[in-house]
């Protein structure tokens, strides 16, 4: 073990640079910004449900490092920090997502309620509708969300999911087949 020498491609920038950049140091902060990201382009692609939604966090993730890497308080908590960040980026996206497809679910509009046994209708079938896709596997939830949520093609969704597309529409037929089915039974 002695004498390991880490490749810089996939390390994460040194104590020194964070350091530094904390300091102040131009510098510093672009070699920071420059080594964090492949990083946080990684998690990104891994946790958000679309190409963009990962691009847009990472970004975000990127801008407030590059703001607030001042207040950092221990060097070695870096990657725990920007990851956090972009795990909270990429739920806020897939909140804000699922709004969106649960009123195109529920046939109601986003709009606020005309009146408070609608408003209460629709809070009941969103929550049915959301945990419904909640309880579906992983595999499933991710191609079901691509698809019908965000509406990429079937070739897209396929080959962001490294799948062949007759796969693809097999995992989004059971996807749709569970959520029927658990919107189907009983509480």
């Amino acid at each position: 073990m002695a004498n390991q020498q880490t490749d810089p491609r996939t390390a994460w920038p040194d104590t020194a640079v964070v350091r530094s950049a904390q300091a102040g140091d131009a510098a510093a902060i672009s070699v920071l910004i420059e080594g964090a990201h492949p990083h946080v382009r990684r998690f990104a692609a891994s946790l958000c449900m679309s190409e963009q939604d990962a691009e847009d966090a990472t970004q975000e993730a990127l801008v407030i490092l590059y703001r607030k890497v001042g207040t950092l308080r221990a060097t070695a908590a870096l990657a725990s920090w920007m990851f956090t960040i972009v795990r909270n980026e990429c739920v806020r996206r897939w909140t804000i997502s699922r709004r969106h497809v649960l009123a195109e679910v529920t046939d109601l509009p986003l709009r606020a309620s005309s009146s408070a046994e609608e408003a209460a209708l629709a809070g009941i079938e969103a929550s049915l509708v959301s945990a419904a896709i909640a309880e579906l596997p992983p595999d499933q939830r991710q191609v079901l969300l691509l698809r019908d949520v965000h509406g990429y093609s079937g070739s897209t969704v396929a080959k962001h999911l490294g799948l062949s597309l007759p796969a693809m529409k097999s995992r989004l037929h059971r996807a749709r087949a569970a959520l029927r089915a658990g919107l189907d039974s009983p509480a």
